[in-house]
C-alpha cells in the first residue's frame, strides 16, 4: 500500500466545496486518511492504490490551477495505516492559532535535502524543530533546538521568547513534511527574524533524498498513522503507540511497571482520569476475550 503526504498554502475561496468532491473522489477509489481544508490551502494523508491517489493529486492540480503538480512525500505500508477516509473543514490546515497568516505570500527560503547538512553545520545558525516534544525524542537532527511544546498552537510563545533573545541569528527550521516549518517561517518573519530556511518536503523528504554516508538524522521519525515512526530508510520504525496518550513508546517504555497494555503508559499514569482507565481497562478485555475466540474486536476508541 502506498501513502502520500500532501499540503498546500493557496487562498480557497470554497473550501466546503472543494471537501464534498473530494470526499467524493477518494470513496470511489477506497482510499483511507485524512485531509484537511480550509480557506489558507489543504493538508493531506492518503493511502491505497498509488494510481488512484496520484489521480486524486492529478485533479486537485487542475482543480486549483497550480503551476506544478503537488509536491507529495511517498512512503510504503504494508498493512493500512488508516482506519477511515475523513475530508474535514477546518480553520486552518495545521493548528497554529494564525489563520491570518499567508505562507504562500511570505514565508522563509526552502532548502533542499542537499543543502540541508550545510546549514546544520554552520555554527551561527539556529536549527528550530517546530514539531512536538514527543516527537522530538524519537528523532531529530543533532543540536537541534526542541520548543518543547505539546501542540503546534504553542509554538508562537517560544517563537516569541526567542526573538527577544535571537533575532539576528539565521534560522534553519524542519519538521516532518514541511508544513509547520513554513507556516513557522510566516511567523518567524513576523516576528522581525530576516535570515529563516526551511527543509523542503521535511524529515520526510530527507530521509528518502540523502544518501546513508551523508544522512545526519539521529533516531527514528514520529508519523500520524498506525505506524507510528519510520526508521532512516523509510521502513516501520520500533515505536508503538499508547491508547490513552497517543504518545510513542519505546522497548524501554513497554518494559515499564507503569506501562499497562491497551491502558495507560509510563508517560500518562498518573494524569489518566478514573473513568477513562476504566473504560480503556474494559475495551483492553473485550479485545482479549475476542482474540481468545478467534474474533476481530472492533468498538470505539476511547
Amino acid at each position: 500500500m502506498k501513502v502520500a503526504s500532501f499540503y498546500c498554502f493557496l487562498d480557497l475561496a470554497e473550501p466546503a466545496i472543494l471537501r464534498e468532491e473530494l470526499l467524493r473522489l477518494c470513496r470511489e477509489r477506497s482510499l483511507l486518511g485524512t485531509i484537511l481544508v480550509a480557506e489558507e490551502g489543504l493538508n493531506g494523508t492518503l493511502a491505497g492504490s498509488g494510481g488512484d491517489i496520484q489521480q486524486i493529486l492529478d485533479w486537485l492540480q487542475r482543480e486549483l490551477g497550480l503551476d506544478a503538480p503537488l509536491d507529495a512525500r511517498w512512503t510504503d505500508s504494508e498493512t493500512a495505516p488508516f482506519r477511515h477516509l475523513r475530508v474535514r473543514l477546518k480553520k486552518e490546515i495545521v493548528t497554529l492559532g494564525r489563520p491570518d497568516l499567508k505562507p504562500h505570500e511570505r514565508s522563509g527560503t526552502y532548502v533542499g535535502a542537499d543543502e540541508w547538512n550545510g546549514l546544520l553545520d554552520d555554527p551561527n545558525v539556529l536549527v528550530i524543530d517546530t514539531r512536538n516534544h514527543y516527537e522530538h525524542e524519537v528523532g531529530s537532527f543533532p543540536g537541534a533546538i526542541d520548543p518543547g511544546t505539546d501542540s503546534f498552537r504553542e509554538f508562537p510563545a517560544f517563537a516569541a521568547r526567542l526573538a527577544q533573545t535571537s533575532k539576528d541569528r539565521p534560522l534553519a527550521m524542519f519538521c516532518t513534511g514541511g508544513i509547520r516549518c513554513e507556516k513557522a517561517t510566516a511567523l518567524m518573519l513576523e516576528l522581525g527574524f530576516e535570515e529563516v530556511y526551511h527543509l523542503k518536503g521535511g524529515i520526510l523528504n530527507y530521509l528518502k533524498d540523502t544518501p546513508a554516508a551523508e544522512n545526519r538524522w539521529d533516531g527514528e521519525c514520529f508519523i500520524f498513522d498506525t505506524r507510528v515512526a519510520l526508521d532512516k530508510d523509510l521502513a516501520d520504525g520500533g515505536y508503538v503507540q499508547c491508547h490513552a496518550c497517543r504518545r510513542p513508546l519505546s522497548n524501554e517504555d513497554l518494559r515499564s511497571p507503569d506501562y499497562r497494555e491497551g491502558v495507560s503508559c509510563p508517560k500518562c499514569c498518573g494524569e489518566l482520569e478514573d473513568e477513562r482507565a476504566a473504560r480503556l481497562e474494559e475495551r483492553r478485555k473485550q479485545v482479549a476475550l475476542a482474540t481468545l475466540r478467534g474474533e476481530k474486536h472492533i468498538g470505539p476508541r476511547s
